[in-house]
């Protein structure tokens, strides 16, 4: 999801950069991103239904809260933003197409005021994407690179070999005294 995320955000910037490419740029994102909206829902579905990983240890109180509510924010953009584009083009009368003669029911009335709105609204949620989605990959990166805490093993959907458990140990280490 992370490698979709990251391309549709440089198609969109791209986009509105480059009027050349337009047309090419925008039948791909638009099924990115209802592919994405359509993953996102099914990691919602399977967070709701198993529990994540523990914390590591290493992460202090404040830390696993940033940590949650960062992720929270993720999944409700992944999720609004897309919503965000498709009632955009509803309300501008603009049939979303997704490949060949698959189509997208309108989720927005037909207005012309209300397009503008949702354009804004779309770009804004894509802001907040990207700097919620740097935030999210610097810490990542941090705990990867700087304390070495094996962040990813709590994130991987593969298992790691060799990996050690990060999870908070349950009772504290034993005290040594000389």
């Amino acid at each position: 999801m992370a490698v979709m995320v990251i391309a549709q955000l440089f198609i969109g910037v791209t986009m509105v950069a480059s009027l050349a490419n337009y047309n090419l740029l925008l039948a791909i994102h638009r099924p990115l991103g209802i592919t994405i909206l359509i993953f996102v829902i099914v990691r919602i579905v399977n967070r709701l239904l198993h529990k994540p990983p523990p914390f590591l240890a290493t992460m202090r109180p404040w830390e696993r809260r940033v940590a949650t509510r960062s992720e929270q924010l993720l999944y409700a953009l992944l999720v609004v933003q897309p919503l965000a584009g498709w009632a955009m083009l509803s309300s501008a009368g603009v049939p979303i197409v997704l490949f060949g003669q698959l189509h997208l029911p309108p989720i927005a009335p037909h207005n012309t005021s209300l397009y503008p709105v949702l354009w804004y609204s779309h770009l804004t949620f894509a802001y907040l994407l990207f700097a919620t989605f740097t935030a999210h990959l610097c810490a990542i990166l941090f705990h990867t690179l700087v304390i070495r805490d094996r962040i990813l093993d709590r994130m991987a959907i593969w298992p790691i070999r060799g990996a050690k458990p990060v999870a908070e140990p349950t009772d504290p280490p034993p005290v040594e005294t000389n």
